[in-house]
């Protein structure tokens, strides 16, 4: 029988079996408190589907939150949930699933971004996704690692389960999260995401603690972490598994840190997302014993280039014409002229001549600061048009703060 795919979005009863579709192909069954949970982010309006008749075989959502950018915030379509039947594959429904939800976003046009995690990095950039953060996976032996003695500033730690402060946490993330390019807003909803701890998923863990770190206005710091009991012949090797640390405060990233490295009875410690420029890296006496590995986390990609690329600061002047080619949104193709700095930034369309150009997927790369122009015209993915634009431009597009991302969404 012909195979005639039937598009159309998600309805509230739809929830269930969209569940259960995701939980096949990510190879994961989720819990009825995990399954609630993931129901209570989506949103049927934004989640596209296909139909082989009555069956669901194809899938594509998109979250509304906010996403820092450098030096501003703006709503970004969180991208999530991609995923296709395997009795349905190698029949484009992957292609119009996303060809589909960039025109959707583009049209409503509140949201001149979207962003992703993905599972195989080959996937998206054919859809104009670049990489615009990574971030180093830690997984160490802690026996050997030092930090620097206290301070007499680094006021008080105590430990809480997460649900009896959540108000707190949120509150540390708010303050911290306009400095960290690529991290999101967090809702009532998405922190009930975040914190949901159902023991079907622990493998072995304890539940989730928080650590929090009280300066003398209040609470400036927290680490999310649980512990895993292990023990062998020669004593106790169990390993501490961290979640977030989250400060803005110096001294209270030390007494966190110096906590987690040195919880009685462990002896290694797993971060999943350590930003390239986390204080971490320049604490500890032995940073190499990290054993670190690079590994990619936010993909991004322009839907409306003027709205984005006017919509960030930039790290100094700037005033260049850049030639863009993006083979799926056709508006975004042409000559803009950008000019901007600290204070705002202005990019319309230009007759004048070029200065540099690229495709929307290089824009997406350089979106959050964390890629260098000159990176990318190495690789040859940015062409220099006028001499010295590279060096001229390139500072501008960089920032203070290494992006960086958190929850997988």
């Amino acid at each position: 029988m012909t195979f005639v795919p039937n598009f159309g979005v998600a309805r509230t009863e739809d929830l269930e079996e969209l569940g259960e579709l995701i939980g096949s192909l990510f190879h994961s069954s989720l819990d009825a408190e995990s399954q609630a949970v993931q129901q209570s982010l989506l949103e049927p309006e934004r989640t596209l589907v296909v139909r082989d008749n009555t069956e669901l075989v194809a899938t594509a959502t998109a979250f509304t939150r906010e996403l820092t950018v450098p030096g501003a915030r703006l709503p970004a379509a969180h991208v999530s949930m991609v995923a296709v039947a395997p009795t349905h594959r190698r029949r484009g429904l992957l292609t119009e699933l996303m060809r589909r939800q960039l025109r959707d976003v583009r049209d409503v046009g509140t949201e001149p971004v979207a962003l992703l995690w993905a599972s195989e990095g080959r996937i998206y950039p054919r859809f104009g996704y670049g990489l615009a953060c990574q971030q180093l996976v830690v997984e160490c032996e802690t026996t050997e690692l030092r930090l620097p003695d206290p301070t007499a500033a680094e006021g008080r730690l105590r430990l809480i389960k997460p649900a009896h402060c959540q108000g707190e946490l949120a509150r540390v993330y708010d303050r911290v999260r306009p400095d960290r390019p690529g991290w999101s807003s967090r809702s009532e909803v998405w922190w009930n995401y975040v914190l949901a701890d159902p023991a079907a998923r622990r493998e072995g863990a304890t539940e989730r603690r928080a650590l929090l770190h009280e300066g003398p206005n209040g609470v400036n710091g927290y680490a999310l972490f649980r512990t895993r009991h292990a023990w062998d012949a020669v004593g106790p090797k169990a390993v501490t598994m961290v979640d977030e640390v989250v400060s803005g405060d110096p001294a209270a990233n030390l007494a966190m840190w110096r906590l987690l490295l040195a919880l009685d009875l462990t002896r290694r410690l797993t971060l999943r997302g350590v930003p390239l420029d986390d204080p971490l890296l320049r604490l500890l006496n032995e940073p190499r014993r990290l054993d670190a590995r690079l590994t990619d986390a936010l993909w991004l990609r322009v839907v409306n280039l003027p709205a984005a690329l006017s919509a960030r600061r930039y790290a100094t002047s700037v005033d260049v014409v850049l030639e863009v080619t993006d083979d799926l949104l056709a508006e975004n193709t042409g000559r803009w002229r950008l000019t901007g700095g600290l204070d705002g930034a202005s990019c319309v369309p230009s007759t004048g001549a070029a200065d540099l150009a690229c495709d929307v997927r290089a824009l997406g790369e350089l979106y959050l600061g964390g890629t260098g122009l000159g990176e990318l015209a190495a690789a040859g993915r940015v062409r220099e048009l006028r001499p010295g634009a590279l060096a001229a431009t390139g500072p501008a597009f960089g920032w203070q703060r290494a992006p960086a991302a958190m929850e997988i969404f």
